[in-house]
């Protein structure tokens, strides 16, 4: 008997992942493999990126090229993580609430290692601030991120009460907020490239331009990344809602997707307040 017969004589179970990688879930499924894989090429390519700089130790291209690819296979892995571990089948598995609770409690302590992410992203701005301050010029608050600001703000009271719709079985509620949250996700991800398109090509303020610019696009530009990846998961449960899934009783994924996009809400009002607000 080989070590596959073993494996799979009492209780059903194989070696990864031939026969579960096109169905994807289970203990075979690569998805998640897939995910970390594109996840880990960000740093990467932005290695890449910072050694085609100055040092020149490889091609200026091979940063944001490694950037690009790195987005495709992360967002191919979140694609296939997701639908086959959690839309395929989603009206043939009954609704386990132990199972709801363990995923609520895993976005929470996700959003709990965010705020650490972002706390050393602060930690290291005010470290810089000791020094002399202002040291040049900063961009303060301007209409452009007033507006953003209260674009994401508004994304935030839609999203509730399109859950609030969905737990009354409003579904043609619940679609069309979800889609307005969606729609400003999207126009606030292109006012901050428009905000960055101005400082960086208008005004020449680069990420070398100063310790404060250095610090800006750092904590803006991590935000940014968030808010983007939010707005992939907004898209997916949009979608899965437009196919008819999701009811009063069935819905933590709207429920754990609404959790990371207040989250991403309340960073971007904490920037706006340290950052901009506050750096002058």
């Amino acid at each position: 008997m080989t070590v596959a017969d073993d494996t799979a004589d009492d209780h059903g179970h194989h070696l990864p992942a031939v026969e579960d990688w096109p169905r994807g879930f289970g203990e075979a499924s690569w998805w998640p493999f897939i995910t970390a894989l594109g996840a880990g090429g960000f740093y990467v390519a932005a290695a890449l990126y910072l050694l085609g700089g100055d040092a020149g130790l490889v091609g200026s291209d091979v940063g944001p090229y490694a950037f690009v690819a790195s987005t495709f296979v992360f967002l191919l892995g979140l694609y296939g993580w997701v639908y086959h571990a959690f839309v395929k089948a989603f009206w043939e598995r009954g609704a386990d609430h132990q199972s709801e609770s363990k995923l609520r409690w895993g976005m929470i302590a996700f959003l709990g290692s965010e705020i650490a992410t972002f706390g050393a992203g602060f930690v290291y701005y005010f470290f810089i601030r000791v020094g002399e301050w202002p040291p040049g010029e900063v961009p303060g608050l301007t209409g452009l991120v007033l507006a953003n600001t209260v674009i994401l703000v508004i994304s935030s009271v839609t999203l509730h009460f399109a859950h609030v719709a969905l737990r009354k079985n409003n579904r043609g509620r619940f679609i069309g907020l979800l889609g307005l949250t969606l729609l400003l996700g999207l126009i606030f991800i292109g006012g901050q490239a428009y905000e960055y398109y101005e400082f960086i090509l208008v005004e020449g303020h680069t990420l070398t331009g100063g310790i404060y610019w250095n610090a800006f696009y750092g904590l803006t530009g991590l935000h940014g990344l968030h808010v983007s990846l939010g707005a992939v998961m907004l898209g997916i449960v949009f979608a899965r809602g437009l196919t008819g899934q999701y009811s009063a009783e069935r819905h933590t994924s709207v429920s754990t997707v609404s959790m990371y996009w207040h989250f991403v809400d309340a960073v971007w009002i904490f920037l706006v307040v340290v950052l901009y607000a506050g750096a002058a």
